[in-house]
């Protein structure tokens, strides 16, 4: 890709207008996306522009800018996440009938937990978690089973990164981290309470596929004292549901 005078490539430019995109940022103008994105107005202009035009952007009634329906096309093809989440969703969908809270389905992705799917409860309680979006390793249950079975060098990684505070209870340490990091490997689940918001627990289990490797991380995000047992058994049954299909498939 050819090089900006300013030394970035085609590739930067694009990776940082989608990036302006969050699953609360929805619309923007060219112009926040300009900024946003550290482009001048004018490249910022003709760039959104060229990507409407390719159907990756689509404009609104407004003249804002959203991610276009080509890009999601594109990016679902042959994924590897929408196969996961296609073969765990009639396992989720069984779970979170019985748990009756917030069900949910994150991977390791540029290590932070990325959430593929959500289910909630008409009446389930608090919960930050949307679907495409993040929460970092060391805070939330899901994250945490995804790094305690990571690879050594993701890990360390992510423990020398400062580690930012989300709740009360939040670990926020990296000896903490690594003592939780061990109690989930020998436990097989993860128990949060407080760590995202501080009133809600939230029960993690690991998702295995070929040679026992994990792959995902299935969580309940539960009131804060609400029983985790019960929870944490339909967890490790829908789990092993999830990792049947996954042969599957």
């Amino acid at each position: 890709m050819a090089n900006s005078p300013s030394g970035d490539s085609v590739t930067d430019r694009l990776v940082r207008v989608l990036d302006t995109f969050t699953p609360t940022r929805t619309a923007q103008t060219a112009a926040e996306v300009g900024r946003r994105a550290g482009l001048p107005p004018s490249t910022a202009h003709r760039f959104v522009g060229e990507l409407v035009d390719a159907g990756l952007l689509e404009r609104d009634g407004d003249g804002r800018v959203r991610v276009g329906m080509r890009l999601w096309e594109l990016a679902t093809r042959s994924s590897h996440a929408l196969r996961l989440r296609q073969a765990a969703l009639p396992a989720m969908e069984r779970a979170q009938a019985r748990i009756r809270e917030h069900t949910q389905l994150a991977i390791l992705e540029q290590d932070e937990a990325l959430f593929l799917e959500r289910l909630s409860g008409q009446d389930a309680g608090a919960n930050i978690t949307r679907v495409a979006g993040r929460l970092p390793l060391h805070a939330s249950s899901s994250g945490l089973v995804l790094l305690a079975y990571a690879d050594a060098d993701v890990r360390e990684r992510v423990l020398a990164q400062p580690l930012r505070r989300l709740a009360g209870a939040t670990p926020t340490t990296p000896e903490a981290v690594r003592r939780k990091l061990d109690e989930i490997r020998t436990l097989g689940h993860a128990v949060a309470p407080g760590f995202v918001e501080d009133v809600s627990t939230g029960v993690a289990v690991p998702v295995r596929a070929d040679a026992g490797r994990v792959v995902a991380a299935l969580s309940a995000i539960l009131p804060r004292d609400a029983p985790t047992t019960p929870v944490l058994e339909e967890l490790h049954r829908a789990a092993r549901e999830i990792e049947h299909a996954l042969t599957r498939a």
